[in-house]
């Protein structure tokens, strides 16, 4: 170590420094110019003997070290900054801050009206989206990396949360498949019937594929996606049939050409829930955007 020790304001560097990967925009999101903000990484450089940030072409990759610092740097600053009674009111008009949420790209459009109200209300806020990937098991660090995780209460996360919105799950395949002409699928047809899944990561099972892994009618999985948008698409023109939450067959299937029938078992619900870490419970920022949920929610912005 060196002999001058990070104070609270190059921890706070630091942690922009990390959440950003990137020098220049660091300094923008705490209002210190680059050259600063060189200073400011040079010195943690020599603190944490790393290079913390390295160059991959024209962008910043963060080191192995970085990689584990920034969880635990996004849990104690806050709580630091509570301490010495220097945590900042979020002023939505003029704050500068990127929100990190993971979820699936069907729930990315059911929170549009939630998207578009943030925007609106924080002109100068910024919304990343990333697939969802957590592991129930290593939740708490990756709840620590992003802002808030949209999940069902199935993918095993344990943490705070507040309900969004509810659907159900449906079977879509193409308006010409046999098995459905009417208008329902059988038990039978559904097991013999080439699958179309999304895959998620890490081994994760939605509520609909637990139920059918408890019923033992899980039919053969011809065709694996990434993307729930994609399955109506996949499905057209062929005798694939898929799985998805209602809403989104029901806003596709013009467009698919797919019809929509019935799960061959009592109907499965998805809850969607907000998701976020207890470290996180008094960040201004973060009450300012659980605020604008519940709001969303009473204004009925979510679709019922």
């Amino acid at each position: 170590m060196v002999d001058d020790e990070p104070d609270l304001n190059l921890l706070v560097a630091l942690r922009a420094l990390l959440e950003e990967s990137n020098v220049t925009r660091a300094g923008e999101r705490i209002g210190i110019g680059q050259s600063t903000m060189s200073s400011a990484l040079s010195r943690l450089r020599a603190v944490f003997h790393d290079e913390l940030l390295v160059r991959v072409g024209r962008d910043y990759e963060l080191t192995p070290l970085a990689r584990q610092l920034l969880p635990q740097v996004q849990l104690t600053l806050p709580l630091v900054a509570t301490a010495l009674g220097q945590t900042e009111p979020f002023d939505a008009a003029t704050a500068k801050r990127r929100f990190r949420m993971e979820m699936t790209d069907y729930a990315a459009i059911e929170l549009r009206p939630l998207l578009g109200l943030a925007s609106a209300a924080a002109p100068g806020i910024s919304v990343e989206l990333s697939k969802l990937d957590v592991i129930p098991a290593e939740a708490n660090r990756d709840l620590l990396v992003h802002d808030f995780v949209v999940a069902p209460p199935a993918i095993g996360l344990d943490l705070d949360s507040v309900e969004l919105f509810r659907d159900e799950y449906v079977v879509v395949a193409d308006r010409g498949n046999p098995v459905v002409a009417s208008g329902e699928i059988s038990a039978e047809d559904f097991a013999a019937s080439p699958y179309v899944r999304c895959e998620f990561g890490h081994a994760h099972i939605i509520p609909v594929e637990r139920r059918m892994r408890e019923l033992d009618l899980w039919p053969a999985v011809r065709v694996t996606t990434s993307t729930l948008l994609s399955i109506p698409l996949v499905v057209r023109g062929t005798r694939l049939i898929g799985i998805v939450p209602r809403r989104l067959a029901e806003q596709n299937a013009a467009v698919t050409g797919t019809v929509i029938v019935p799960t061959p078992f009592a109907p499965v619900e998805l809850i969607e829930r907000l998701w976020w870490h207890p470290a996180r419970a008094h960040d201004p920022a973060h009450t300012w955007f659980r605020a604008l949920v519940a709001r969303a929610r009473a204004d009925g912005l979510f679709a019922a």
